[in-house]
């Protein structure tokens, strides 16, 4: 084989390599920005004498037309129609009635899931699927999201290993392998692998995966860093009630037995006495929100109630008999900060509910209003006592015009309230979003028809997304205003402004230049080392170029590595193939560029996070691969 020689060119690329790893790395700049001035760079170098070959002015903008970035684009629309229909919350409620409210628990689910349904779908695909349910998770444990997409994330990109249609490298691996077929000596043949012949590896490195974050996550993953606290997400309700007014209290599902002594009573009078607040209440499957303060209490039920735990075990349930539950159950989809929360509504002048009492508006009936607590000039009452020094429940005090009501609400409630001119709504950091639950059958069925093109046909994959992203649109599971929404542009100007760049890498020749050089200081190693020498060739690569890229210049030259020293070329080839999938380390990969926005990641999260990861996946599928093959 001719050697190849580095030129101005290779030099030129190298160059540009270095510069975007170091604005990665510093942050400098915000990275999608970054990769846009690379691109930029690239085009602008590319009309210098001698530097023709670093980008064609015409393919410079052609990761926007990409097969990958149309894929993206598609899957978030998917992605927000099921979420869009409620779908998506139902899926994390299951997860969460199964694994509980915890890291150590949820992770091993929803990345154990992940990674099985991205071994029969692109990485991207399963990824952009669960981001909705990892945010909705979030929202109801307070489990910071950035504790939760990279899990979610990395065991996608590793589940794509577990068949040989679960990646793009692995897709392309029997191909190259036929083309290779006719360089190799006479009577030697390769033979293609079967569906599930690299599945054993696959289930290894899923496995790794999870146990990695399970057993080191509290060290390697970062804290709240995700949009949510800046865009002003719905916060938690006991914190937000406890920071502003002062008001400490939890939401606790409490369930009252037959033969309970608060059968017959009255909502108000229960309230007012022991300075509790009931918020729903669930009586032979029926269950209603912000019940009429008149309602009478009969069981066996259940009861949500905002107050201190100690108080509503001691002055509450032992006397009556009740029990708190351990967590929220039959209330756990209404009460969750993305269905319901805090906010603040103001009474403005000429107000028509001046001088009346929240509960002669009867506010939870005609509003889903529960007022907690009412804050006028420098007070806030949260109950009342009279001259009598009676406790007076805080819906029998006249408001005023000023009056700031500090309410529970449903945000779809409070959405509706805001038409209503009697009320100002202050709070405006609340979900806003009108779910479509009478769309579910339509945004499944164009679900199940985008798998079925992808997995049955030979379409390409962006194609089969496409189709089902404009069957959302068609049936109206979304507008269009709504699913361009869904798309996050940062991630997809960050990898259409990066892929003209890996092109350079390879028409330039700098990428089978690199593979000489490292291959060359590896010449007369033991088999096996060659073989890790590959791995880590096609690690490398793959930060830099397409994994798709990577395999296409690296299996040749694993097969001729394998012919010259007496290995198996088919091994040797399915080696790099694998490790193409190892891309943890920066944001380059698609899945890893599609989390880093939402989650809130910096590059160096996936530095330290994916270095550690990246040494796991060589050690454990080249383990795998000397086991299984």
């Amino acid at each position: 084989m001719e050697a190849t020689v580095l030129t101005f060119e290779m030099m030129v690329v190298l160059g540009l390599l270095a510069f975007t790893v170091f604005l990665f790395v510093s942050e400098i700049i915000r990275i999608d920005l970054a990769a846009m001035l690379v691109m930029v760079m690239l085009g602008g170098l590319s009309t210098l004498p001698s530097l023709g070959n670093l980008s064609d002015g015409a393919e410079l903008f052609s990761g926007f037309s990409s097969n990958a970035v149309i894929s993206i684009i598609a899957v978030m629309i998917i992605g927000a129609g099921l979420d869009k229909t409620g779908l998506m919350s139902k899926v994390a409620a299951l997860i969460l009635k199964r694994g509980g409210t915890t890291e150590g628990r949820i992770i091993p689910i929803v990345s154990g899931t992940v990674g099985i349904i991205s071994s029969f779908m692109q990485n991207v695909g399963a990824a952009a699927l669960f981001l909705p349910v990892i945010s909705r998770i979030s929202a109801r444990t307070e489990i910071p999201m950035s504790r939760l997409a990279m899990p979610m994330g990395f065991c996608a990109i590793l589940g794509g290993t577990i068949t040989m249609v679960g990646s793009s490298p692995l897709i392309l691996l029997n191909d190259l392998l036929v083309s290779a077929n006719e360089t190799l000596p006479d009577g030697q043949k390769m033979d293609p692998f079967g569906l599930f012949s690299v599945t054993p590896i696959g289930i290894m490195l899923v496995l790794t995966g999870v146990l990695y974050f399970v057993l080191l996550g509290r060290w390697i993953l970062p804290g709240q860093r995700g949009r949510g606290e800046d865009a002003g997400a719905a916060r938690s309700m006991q914190t937000y009630v406890e920071n502003t007014y002062g008001l400490r209290a939890d939401l606790f599902e409490v369930q009252v037995p037959e033969g309970s002594i608060l059968i017959g009573q009255k909502l108000a009078d229960v309230m007012v006495a022991h300075h509790l607040y009931i918020l729903g209440t669930h009586y032979k499957g029926r269950k209603i929100i912000a019940p009429m303060a008149d309602t009478v209490i009969e069981a066996p039920c259940r009861l949500a109630v905002l107050g201190l735990r100690r108080a509503l075990q001691d002055e509450f349930c032992e006397p009556y008999g009740a029990t708190i539950l351990p967590a929220l159950d039959v209330f756990a989809d209404d009460f969750a900060a993305t269905e319901s929360g805090v906010a603040e509504v103001v009474i403005p002048p000429g107000s028509g509910v001046i001088g009346q009492c929240p509960i002669d508006l009867r506010l939870r009936q005609t509003h889903g209003l529960s007022v907690l607590a009412i804050h006028r000039g420098e007070d806030t009452m949260s109950h009342v006592e009279t001259e009598d020094h009676v406790a007076t429940h805080i819906g029998a005090v006249p408001l005023q015009a000023g009056d700031t009501l500090v309410v529970h609400v449903r945000w779809e409630q409070l959405t509706r309230l805001k038409s209503d001119r009697d009320f100002v709504i202050v709070t405006s950091d609340f979900p806003q979003e009108e779910l479509r639950p009478n769309k579910v059958n339509w945004a499944l069925g164009f679900f199940l028809m985008t798998l079925i093109l992808i997995l049955f046909t030979d379409l390409l994959l962006s194609l089969c997304l496409l189709a089902g992203a404009i069957g959302m649109i068609l049936s109206r599971v979304l507008s269009v205003d709504e699913a361009y929404d869904a798309v996050s542009w940062s991630t997809v100007f960050l990898l259409a402004s990066l892929i003209p760049l890996g092109q350079a890498v390879q028409n330039t020749g700098t990428a089978a230049w690199i593979a000489e050089q490292i291959l060359t200081l590896l010449d007369g190693w033991p088999l096996w080392s060659l073989q890790a020498g590959l791995a880590i060739l096609a690690t490398v690569f793959t930060l830099v170029m397409s994994n798709v890229g990577a395999t296409v210049l690296l299996v040749p030259l694993a097969v001729s590595i394998a012919i010259s020293a007496g290995g198996d070329p088919a091994i040797f080839a399915l080696t790099v193939a694998i490790s193409t999938s190892n891309s943890f380390l920066i944001p380059t990969h698609q899945v890893n560029a599609l989390i880093m926005g939402p989650a809130g990641y910096r590059v160096v999260d996936f530095v330290r996070s994916g270095g550690i990861m990246t040494v796991l996946f060589l050690v454990v599928s080249l383990t795998g691969l000397s086991i299984f093959f």
